[in-house]
């Protein structure tokens, strides 16, 4: 459909308006109609709801028009000094008298520009106004013959006159009025093209808007609603824009409830924010804003959202800015070996991985519990959510509870502003791994069954629980099952974690793989440290017969030292006893016989006659075994990291003493 709608009431202008039009280059945009005045108003009303911009029409069809309240623009044919010149002058003509007793028949719109040129010109001339169709054919019926030689008015008025047996003009429209009609309209449809551009730009982006937006007017009445909206409303736009609010929300309708907030927005002019409310099975959250100017509310913006969707968005959003400072790195194809063993524990964590459930990983310290609790998680439906890893050992009992579980501003002296997440909220939607658990208080084990019954975490110092969706993967270097029969580890708490339980064979367990991770490290830190480096048999032999208590760990970190020191391109059994001074295969003497140095211990004597406290103890150890991390703890019957947080905790300094 054309974007001009033209409205003749007679066929000559018609005719002459589709040659302007041609001349002016519009007529394609442009739909002529030949309609007068009721019909027109009737025609012009159907096309309110068109691509028509704009409406061009004359005298009384545009004052009707105006009259019906047209909601399209509407641009009226104006008459001229010229076309009411020659008006008057057909007049003369046709009368043949030099001042004839003219009557003009004219719509309100136009009557004093009519009166105002017939001074000018010195003609007799009575202007009867017309307000409706019904006003024409009672003012003529009001006229007797005698009263007026002519009269003069448009198509209705003239047609009507001539069958009463009065003589009469038809006031012509001239082709300069119907130019300047053109040219307004064009004007019109650039306006109005700017404004649709506007109106679509709006419309686009509160549609990409997952709030529902609706307004409504002074009167209460619907005039904007967006796609989200219609889906809550649950019916299209096109039924509800203009409804009146009241009328849609019908007693005992569910919306109901929003009735109070829009009074108090319309009565007083308060915002009201987040106001959260049931509608039917959904928790929906409100704002009403009111639409004020010069203090006036003149409608009421409501948008709404569902708390769900709100909810996924924070979730979402805390996911994807965590997600970059909680990534797991390795997978699968990153577990080295090809021991049988190896590889059906590689089997069994790959099959676990399918499935959301606890992981239970044993084995001891170096053997790759985080490596193979990585894997997991990069290999589940969960792997674009974070991962985060806890070592239990390293957190002190007083920390424990704020570092897994978060606090809210004032929860104890020194919390941050305001406040902070716990290690399970950053792990939502993803894997949280809990490596040494062993090493928990009981305490913590307490708060750790809680989250895995109930699913949900509170915050120290908060009284509401926050929902987590998270995987826990848990590991042990100590046999779980000996501290529960010890009373060290809660028996619950053990059962829920030993859902699925993977063991991670021991380096000196893997047949063959310690020489082959060997030539796998040595190949890598020669690369990283530019040096040349190559095993020898006899190296081989050395490194396969060795029990390496340290695991993969020891493994890694003892060729990365030779591949430093050795001086030798080729490393043989030789030079590995050269440089493997910590051993562990080397006999240790009993801690009791070994005398302290009285450096070390200036009051203690060679063999205490009262227990030595643990600092103590642990000095000596260390001073038997040369520092050596690994013997000393052995010797103490503990792990490595539990000796090192220890060694901090009792701020002991240990410097490695070369032979």
């Amino acid at each position: 459909m054309a974007k001009i709608a033209f409205i003749a009431p007679d066929k000559i202008l018609l005719e002459n308006s589709k040659q302007i039009a041609q001349e002016l280059g519009c007529y394609k945009d442009t739909d002529f109609y030949f309609a007068q005045l009721n019909d027109a108003v009737e025609l012009a009303k159907s096309l309110e709801n068109t691509d028509v911009d704009v409406v061009i029409s004359r005298y009384g069809t545009a004052h009707l028009l105006t009259a019906a309240g047209l909601s399209i623009p509407l641009i009226e044919i104006m008459i001229t000094g010229q076309d009411l010149a020659q008006a008057f002058y057909e007049a003369k003509k046709q009368t043949g008298l030099s001042h004839p007793r003219i009557t003009y028949l004219a719509f309100s719109n136009m009557a004093n520009d009519i009166l105002r040129l017939s001074r000018i010109l010195d003609i007799e001339l009575q202007v009867l106004s017309l307000n409706s169709t019904q006003d024409i054919y009672d003012t003529i019926d009001s006229l007797s013959l005698d009263s007026t030689d002519i009269i003069l008015g448009g198509a209705n008025a003239t047609a009507y006159a001539a069958r009463r047996g009065f003589l009469t003009e038809l006031v012509q429209t001239g082709d300069c009025s119907l130019r300047e009609a053109f040219r307004s309209a064009g004007k019109v449809l650039l306006a109005r093209s700017s404004e649709r551009k506007r109106t679509e730009e709006f419309r686009t982006v509160v549609n990409a808007m997952r709030e529902g937006i609706i307004s409504i007017d002074a009167h209460r009445r619907i005039r904007f609603l967006n796609e989200a909206a219609e889906i809550f409303l649950q019916q299209p736009g096109q039924q509800l824009i203009g409804q009146h609010i009241d009328e849609f929300i019908r007693p005992h309708h569910p919306l109901r409830a929003i009735l109070p907030s829009i009074d108090d927005c319309f009565e007083h002019g308060h915002r009201i924010i987040d106001k959260i409310l049931k509608i039917g099975p959904l928790w929906i959250n409100f704002n009403f804003l009111p639409i004020m100017v010069n203090d006036t509310v003149l409608g009421i913006a409501i948008t709404t959202q569902d708390v769900t969707q709100i909810q996924e968005m924070e979730i979402k959003i805390r996911n994807e800015v965590l997600t970059k400072k909680f990534i797991a790195r390795y997978h699968f194809d990153d577990i080295l070996g090809a021991s049988p063993e190896i590889k059906e524990a590689r089997r069994l964590a790959s099959e676990f991985a399918d499935v959301d459930t606890t992981v239970l990983l044993f084995g001891e310290s170096g053997t790759g519990k985080e490596l193979f609790a990585q894997s997991i998680h990069n290999a589940s439906d969960r792997k674009s959510g974070p991962f985060v890893a806890v070592n239990c050992a390293a957190l002190p009992t007083n920390l424990l509870e704020s570092e897994l579980f978060g606090y809210v501003e004032g929860a104890f002296t020194g919390a941050r502003r305001k406040g902070k997440a716990g290690l399970f909220e950053m792990a939502h939607r993803g894997t949280i791994f809990l490596d040494e658990i062993s090493e928990m208080e009981a305490y913590g084990q307490s708060r750790l069954l809680r989250v895995l019954q109930e699913r949900q975490v509170m915050r120290l110092g908060d009284d509401k629980y926050i929902p987590i969706d998270v995987r826990i993967i848990a590991a042990s270097n100590k046999k779980l099952p000996e501290l529960v029969a010890a009373g060290k580890f809660r028996p619950d708490l053990f059962y829920r974690l030993k859902v699925l339980t993977v063991h991670i064979p021991a380096l000196r367990e893997r047949t063959g793989d310690a020489v082959f991770l060997a030539h796998y490290f040595l190949e890598h830190y020669t690369l990283k440290h530019h040096r040349s480096h190559s095993l020898a048999a006899s190296a081989e032999a050395l490194i396969a017969a060795y029990q390496w208590p340290g695991n993969v760990r020891e493994l890694r970190y003892f060729i990365e030292r030779l591949c430093i020191v050795a001086p030798n391109p080729l490393i043989d059994a030789a030079v590995l006893d050269r440089y493997w001074e910590d051993r562990d295969d080397i006999p240790l003497p009993p801690v009791h016989t070994v005398p302290l140095p009285p450096s070390s211990l200036p009051a203690a004597p060679a063999a205490p006659e009262q227990p030595l406290s643990e600092k103590e103890r642990i000095l000596h150890a260390l001073e038997c075994s040369n520092a050596n991390i690994s013997r000393t703890a052995k010797m103490l019957g503990m792990d490595r990291s539990t000796l090192y947080r220890k060694l901090k905790g009792y701020q002991i300094a240990v410097q490695k003493q070369w032979n």
